[in-house]
Protein backbone atom coordinates (compact mmCIF):
# COMPACT_ATOMS: atom_id res chain seq x y z
CA UNK A 1 0.00 0.00 0.00
CA UNK A 2 2.21 2.85 -1.25
CA UNK A 3 0.00 5.87 -0.38
CA UNK A 4 -2.07 6.43 2.76
CA UNK A 5 -4.59 9.29 2.54
CA UNK A 6 -6.21 10.27 5.82
CA UNK A 7 -9.29 12.45 5.25
CA UNK A 8 -13.07 12.68 5.34
CA UNK A 9 -13.07 15.38 2.68
CA UNK A 10 -14.56 14.29 -0.63
CA UNK A 11 -12.71 17.16 -2.33
CA UNK A 12 -9.34 15.88 -1.08
CA UNK A 13 -10.30 12.34 -2.06
CA UNK A 14 -11.11 13.50 -5.59
CA UNK A 15 -7.89 15.51 -5.81
CA UNK A 16 -5.57 12.67 -4.75
CA UNK A 17 -7.03 9.28 -5.70
CA UNK A 18 -7.34 9.87 -9.47
CA UNK A 19 -3.72 11.04 -9.62
CA UNK A 20 -2.64 7.90 -7.77
CA UNK A 21 -4.54 5.78 -10.29
CA UNK A 22 -2.98 7.66 -13.20
CA UNK A 23 0.50 7.09 -11.73
CA UNK A 24 -0.20 3.39 -11.19
CA UNK A 25 0.22 3.80 -7.45
CA UNK A 26 -2.05 2.07 -4.94
CA UNK A 27 -3.81 4.25 -2.39
CA UNK A 28 -5.66 3.50 0.84
CA UNK A 29 -8.10 6.12 2.08
CA UNK A 30 -8.77 6.16 5.83
CA UNK A 31 -11.46 8.41 7.33
CA UNK A 32 -11.07 7.22 10.93
CA UNK A 33 -7.96 8.51 12.73
CA UNK A 34 -8.10 5.63 15.22
CA UNK A 35 -7.39 3.20 12.36
CA UNK A 36 -4.45 5.12 10.98
CA UNK A 37 -1.77 3.61 13.22
CA UNK A 38 -2.03 0.14 11.65
CA UNK A 39 -0.92 1.47 8.24
CA UNK A 40 1.12 4.48 9.34
CA UNK A 41 4.58 2.91 9.05
CA UNK A 42 3.85 0.70 6.02
CA UNK A 43 2.96 3.39 3.49
CA UNK A 44 5.64 4.96 1.30
CA UNK A 45 3.80 8.30 1.32
CA UNK A 46 1.35 9.56 3.98
CA UNK A 47 -0.98 12.43 3.13
CA UNK A 48 -2.90 13.70 6.17
CA UNK A 49 -5.86 15.87 5.29
CA UNK A 50 -6.05 19.18 7.13
CA UNK A 51 -9.57 18.19 8.25
CA UNK A 52 -8.18 15.29 10.36
CA UNK A 53 -4.62 16.45 11.02
CA UNK A 54 -5.40 17.56 14.58
CA UNK A 55 -7.05 14.26 15.49
CA UNK A 56 -4.18 12.27 13.99
CA UNK A 57 -1.65 14.40 15.89
CA UNK A 58 -3.47 13.64 19.15
CA UNK A 59 -2.73 9.93 18.56
CA UNK A 60 1.02 10.73 18.54
CA UNK A 61 2.01 8.30 15.74
CA UNK A 62 5.68 7.44 15.32
CA UNK A 63 7.79 10.11 13.64
CA UNK A 64 8.72 9.07 10.13
CA UNK A 65 9.71 10.48 6.75
CA UNK A 66 7.22 10.95 3.94
CA UNK A 67 4.39 12.56 5.93
CA UNK A 68 2.70 15.67 4.51
CA UNK A 69 -0.37 17.62 5.62
CA UNK A 70 -2.56 18.54 2.65
CA UNK A 71 -5.63 20.70 2.15
CA UNK A 72 -7.65 22.76 -0.31
CA UNK A 73 -6.32 25.04 1.24
CA UNK A 74 -4.94 23.56 4.48
CA UNK A 75 -5.64 26.51 6.82
CA UNK A 76 -3.55 27.94 9.64
CA UNK A 77 -4.33 25.16 12.13
CA UNK A 78 -2.75 22.62 9.78
CA UNK A 79 0.69 24.08 10.44
CA UNK A 80 0.42 23.45 14.19
CA UNK A 81 -0.72 19.89 13.53
CA UNK A 82 2.12 19.40 11.06
CA UNK A 83 4.66 20.36 13.72
CA UNK A 84 3.09 17.90 16.17
CA UNK A 85 3.19 15.12 13.54
CA UNK A 86 6.72 15.89 12.42
CA UNK A 87 5.37 16.32 8.88
CA UNK A 88 7.80 17.31 6.14
CA UNK A 89 5.53 19.98 4.66
CA UNK A 90 2.07 21.52 4.48
CA UNK A 91 0.72 21.51 0.93
CA UNK A 92 -2.16 23.41 -0.67
CA UNK A 93 -3.20 20.93 -3.35
CA UNK A 94 -5.25 23.58 -5.11
CA UNK A 95 -1.96 25.18 -6.17
CA UNK A 96 0.43 22.24 -5.96
CA UNK A 97 -0.84 19.50 -8.26
CA UNK A 98 2.62 19.31 -9.85
CA UNK A 99 4.12 18.64 -6.42
CA UNK A 100 1.76 15.71 -5.86
CA UNK A 101 2.45 14.28 -9.31
CA UNK A 102 6.16 14.49 -8.61
CA UNK A 103 5.80 12.85 -5.21
CA UNK A 104 3.81 9.99 -6.73
CA UNK A 105 6.41 9.36 -9.45
CA UNK A 106 8.98 8.54 -6.77
CA UNK A 107 6.75 6.36 -4.58
CA UNK A 108 8.50 3.06 -3.94
CA UNK A 109 11.97 4.43 -4.63
CA UNK A 110 14.63 4.19 -1.89
CA UNK A 111 14.80 7.09 0.53
CA UNK A 112 18.59 7.20 0.22
CA UNK A 113 19.84 7.70 -3.35
CA UNK A 114 22.69 5.76 -4.88
CA UNK A 115 26.01 7.26 -5.86
CA UNK A 116 27.63 8.63 -9.00
CA UNK A 117 31.08 7.48 -10.06
CA UNK A 118 32.65 9.44 -12.90
CA UNK A 119 35.43 8.12 -15.14
CA UNK A 120 37.54 10.49 -17.23
CA UNK A 121 40.70 10.02 -19.27
CA UNK A 122 43.71 12.05 -18.25
CA UNK A 123 45.04 11.48 -21.76
CA UNK A 124 43.57 10.27 -25.01
CA UNK A 125 43.26 6.49 -25.42
CA UNK A 126 43.66 5.79 -21.72
CA UNK A 127 40.86 3.23 -21.62
CA UNK A 128 38.23 5.37 -19.89
CA UNK A 129 35.22 3.89 -21.68
CA UNK A 130 36.49 0.35 -21.08
CA UNK A 131 36.80 0.98 -17.34
CA UNK A 132 33.39 2.67 -17.15
CA UNK A 133 31.74 -0.33 -18.82
CA UNK A 134 33.59 -2.74 -16.53
CA UNK A 135 32.47 -0.88 -13.40
CA UNK A 136 28.85 -0.95 -14.54
CA UNK A 137 28.99 -4.60 -15.60
CA UNK A 138 30.53 -5.64 -12.28
CA UNK A 139 27.96 -3.82 -10.16
CA UNK A 140 24.83 -4.66 -12.18
CA UNK A 141 24.26 -8.15 -10.65
CA UNK A 142 24.44 -6.50 -7.21
CA UNK A 143 21.90 -3.72 -7.77
CA UNK A 144 20.27 -1.44 -10.37
CA UNK A 145 23.01 0.27 -12.36
CA UNK A 146 22.96 2.97 -15.02
CA UNK A 147 25.87 3.59 -17.40
CA UNK A 148 25.70 7.13 -18.80
CA UNK A 149 27.49 8.08 -22.00
CA UNK A 150 28.64 11.67 -21.56
CA UNK A 151 31.18 11.51 -24.38
CA UNK A 152 29.53 12.53 -27.68
CA UNK A 153 32.63 11.52 -29.65
CA UNK A 154 32.92 8.09 -28.05
CA UNK A 155 32.01 4.79 -29.71
CA UNK A 156 28.64 4.48 -27.95
CA UNK A 157 28.42 2.48 -24.74
CA UNK A 158 25.50 0.41 -25.98
CA UNK A 159 27.69 -0.79 -28.87
CA UNK A 160 30.48 -1.90 -26.51
CA UNK A 161 27.97 -3.92 -24.51
CA UNK A 162 26.12 -5.39 -27.49
CA UNK A 163 22.96 -3.42 -26.67
CA UNK A 164 22.73 -1.14 -29.71
CA UNK A 165 19.57 -2.95 -30.90
CA UNK A 166 17.85 -2.90 -27.50
CA UNK A 167 14.81 -0.63 -27.52
CA UNK A 168 14.72 2.33 -25.16
CA UNK A 169 15.02 6.08 -24.86
CA UNK A 170 18.31 7.76 -25.75
CA UNK A 171 19.64 11.25 -25.04
CA UNK A 172 17.78 12.65 -28.06
CA UNK A 173 14.45 11.52 -26.64
CA UNK A 174 15.12 12.99 -23.22
CA UNK A 175 15.96 16.39 -24.72
CA UNK A 176 12.48 16.46 -26.22
CA UNK A 177 10.65 15.62 -22.97
CA UNK A 178 9.21 18.19 -20.58
CA UNK A 179 7.87 18.03 -17.05
CA UNK A 180 9.10 15.98 -14.14
CA UNK A 181 10.52 12.55 -14.91
CA UNK A 182 10.31 9.96 -12.16
CA UNK A 183 13.16 7.67 -11.16
CA UNK A 184 11.19 4.54 -11.94
CA UNK A 185 10.12 5.88 -15.34
CA UNK A 186 13.72 6.62 -16.32
CA UNK A 187 14.96 3.26 -15.08
CA UNK A 188 12.33 1.41 -17.10
CA UNK A 189 12.67 3.48 -20.29
CA UNK A 190 16.40 3.33 -21.10
CA UNK A 191 17.88 0.32 -22.95
CA UNK A 192 18.37 -2.32 -20.29
CA UNK A 193 19.83 -5.79 -19.89
CA UNK A 194 18.65 -7.20 -16.56
CA UNK A 195 19.91 -4.73 -13.95
CA UNK A 196 22.17 -2.73 -16.29
CA UNK A 197 20.74 0.26 -18.15
CA UNK A 198 22.59 2.39 -20.68
CA UNK A 199 21.91 6.00 -21.62
CA UNK A 200 23.61 6.96 -24.87
CA UNK A 201 22.82 8.36 -28.33
CA UNK A 202 21.07 6.83 -31.32
CA UNK A 203 22.67 8.70 -34.25
CA UNK A 204 26.08 9.73 -35.50
CA UNK A 205 25.59 13.44 -34.86
CA UNK A 206 25.72 13.89 -31.11
CA UNK A 207 25.70 16.74 -28.63
CA UNK A 208 25.36 16.52 -24.88
CA UNK A 209 22.62 18.92 -23.81
CA UNK A 210 23.78 20.18 -20.42
CA UNK A 211 20.34 21.34 -19.15
CA UNK A 212 18.98 17.87 -19.89
CA UNK A 213 21.90 16.28 -18.04
CA UNK A 214 21.23 18.54 -15.05
CA UNK A 215 17.62 17.37 -15.03
CA UNK A 216 18.32 13.68 -15.59
CA UNK A 217 21.24 12.92 -13.26
CA UNK A 218 19.39 13.54 -9.95
CA UNK A 219 16.56 11.34 -11.25
CA UNK A 220 19.02 8.65 -12.32
CA UNK A 221 20.71 8.48 -8.92
CA UNK A 222 17.34 8.16 -7.15
CA UNK A 223 16.48 5.13 -9.24
CA UNK A 224 19.81 3.28 -9.25
CA UNK A 225 22.30 2.03 -6.69
CA UNK A 226 25.12 3.13 -8.97
CA UNK A 227 25.38 5.60 -11.84
CA UNK A 228 28.63 5.46 -13.85
CA UNK A 229 29.46 8.50 -16.00
CA UNK A 230 31.79 8.04 -18.96
CA UNK A 231 33.08 11.61 -19.24
CA UNK A 232 34.61 13.32 -22.26
CA UNK A 233 38.04 14.81 -21.63
CA UNK A 234 37.58 17.53 -24.26
CA UNK A 235 34.30 19.00 -22.99
CA UNK A 236 35.70 21.93 -20.95
CA UNK A 237 33.13 23.59 -18.69
CA UNK A 238 30.71 20.72 -19.25
CA UNK A 239 33.30 18.29 -17.90
CA UNK A 240 33.91 20.51 -14.88
CA UNK A 241 30.22 20.61 -13.99
CA UNK A 242 29.61 16.90 -14.50
CA UNK A 243 32.75 16.02 -12.54
CA UNK A 244 31.51 18.19 -9.69
CA UNK A 245 28.29 16.16 -9.58
CA UNK A 246 30.18 12.90 -9.00
CA UNK A 247 30.58 11.36 -5.55
CA UNK A 248 33.85 9.82 -6.74
CA UNK A 249 35.91 10.63 -9.81
CA UNK A 250 38.40 8.20 -11.38
CA UNK A 251 41.06 9.70 -13.65
CA UNK A 252 42.56 7.10 -15.96
CA UNK A 253 46.12 7.64 -17.20
CA UNK A 254 48.76 5.57 -18.96
CA UNK A 255 51.96 5.50 -16.90
CA UNK A 256 53.93 7.26 -19.61
CA UNK A 257 55.57 10.68 -19.58
CA UNK A 258 53.14 12.20 -22.14
CA UNK A 259 50.16 10.52 -20.51
CA UNK A 260 50.92 11.65 -16.97
CA UNK A 261 51.81 15.15 -18.18
CA UNK A 262 48.43 15.47 -19.90
CA UNK A 263 46.72 14.10 -16.81
CA UNK A 264 48.46 16.65 -14.61
CA UNK A 265 47.14 19.45 -16.80
CA UNK A 266 43.60 18.07 -16.60
CA UNK A 267 43.81 17.75 -12.81
CA UNK A 268 45.04 21.34 -12.51
CA UNK A 269 42.33 22.61 -14.87
CA UNK A 270 39.52 20.91 -12.93
CA UNK A 271 40.93 21.71 -9.49
CA UNK A 272 40.22 18.16 -8.34
CA UNK A 273 39.90 17.48 -4.62
CA UNK A 274 39.80 14.44 -2.34
CA UNK A 275 36.95 12.83 -4.30
CA UNK A 276 39.31 12.00 -7.18
CA UNK A 277 41.70 9.09 -7.56
CA UNK A 278 44.13 7.95 -10.23
CA UNK A 279 43.76 4.69 -12.15
CA UNK A 280 47.09 3.82 -13.77
CA UNK A 281 47.49 1.84 -16.99
CA UNK A 282 50.76 0.13 -18.03
CA UNK A 283 53.77 2.30 -18.84
CA UNK A 284 57.30 3.12 -17.84
CA UNK A 285 56.55 5.39 -14.85
CA UNK A 286 55.87 4.12 -11.33
CA UNK A 287 52.76 4.75 -9.26
CA UNK A 288 54.83 7.06 -7.07
CA UNK A 289 55.80 9.10 -10.14
CA UNK A 290 52.17 9.38 -11.24
CA UNK A 291 51.11 10.51 -7.77
CA UNK A 292 53.94 13.03 -7.49
CA UNK A 293 53.23 14.63 -10.87
CA UNK A 294 49.43 14.75 -10.65
CA UNK A 295 48.87 15.14 -6.92
CA UNK A 296 46.19 12.43 -6.97
CA UNK A 297 46.40 9.18 -5.01
CA UNK A 298 46.75 6.03 -7.08
CA UNK A 299 43.66 3.96 -6.29
CA UNK A 300 44.18 1.17 -8.83
CA UNK A 301 46.64 -0.12 -11.40
CA UNK A 302 44.96 -2.00 -14.26
CA UNK A 303 47.02 -4.29 -16.44
CA UNK A 304 46.23 -5.04 -20.07
CA UNK A 305 43.54 -7.71 -20.44
CA UNK A 306 43.95 -10.53 -22.94
CA UNK A 307 41.09 -10.99 -25.38
CA UNK A 308 39.58 -7.58 -24.60
CA UNK A 309 39.06 -6.51 -28.22
CA UNK A 310 37.49 -9.84 -29.16
CA UNK A 311 35.12 -9.71 -26.19
CA UNK A 312 33.96 -6.21 -27.10
CA UNK A 313 33.59 -7.10 -30.78
CA UNK A 314 31.31 -9.99 -29.78
CA UNK A 315 29.08 -7.63 -27.82
CA UNK A 316 29.99 -9.09 -24.44
CA UNK A 317 31.55 -5.95 -22.99
CA UNK A 318 35.02 -5.74 -21.47
CA UNK A 319 34.38 -7.60 -18.22
CA UNK A 320 35.49 -11.19 -17.75
CA UNK A 321 35.05 -13.12 -14.49
CA UNK A 322 38.70 -13.14 -13.41
CA UNK A 323 40.45 -10.54 -15.54
CA UNK A 324 42.29 -7.45 -14.29
CA UNK A 325 39.28 -5.27 -15.06
CA UNK A 326 37.05 -7.37 -12.82
CA UNK A 327 39.54 -7.12 -9.96
CA UNK A 328 39.90 -3.38 -10.43
CA UNK A 329 36.13 -2.83 -10.58
CA UNK A 330 35.60 -4.86 -7.43
CA UNK A 331 38.29 -3.01 -5.51
CA UNK A 332 37.34 0.45 -6.76
CA UNK A 333 33.64 0.13 -6.02
CA UNK A 334 34.22 -1.55 -2.67
CA UNK A 335 36.59 1.21 -1.61
CA UNK A 336 34.23 3.92 -2.85
CA UNK A 337 31.35 2.39 -0.93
Amino acid sequence: MPVLLVTRSSALHDAVVPLCAAAGVGAQVCDEPALVLTAWTDADLVLVGADLAGEVADLAPLRRLGVHVVGLPPGDAAFRSAVALGAMSVIDLAESTDWLVGALTDVGEPASPGRIVGVVGGAGGAGTTTLACALAQWHAPRGPTLLVDADPLGPGLDRLLGMEDVAGVRWEGLVETSGRLGARALRESVPRDDHLGVLTWSGLRRRLDLPTARRILPVAVRGHDLVVLDLARQSGSTLAELADRCDELLVVTPATVPGVAATARLVAELGLDGRAGLVVRPGGLSDADAHRLTGLPVVAAVADQRGLAASVDRGLGPLTPRGPLARAARDLLSEAA
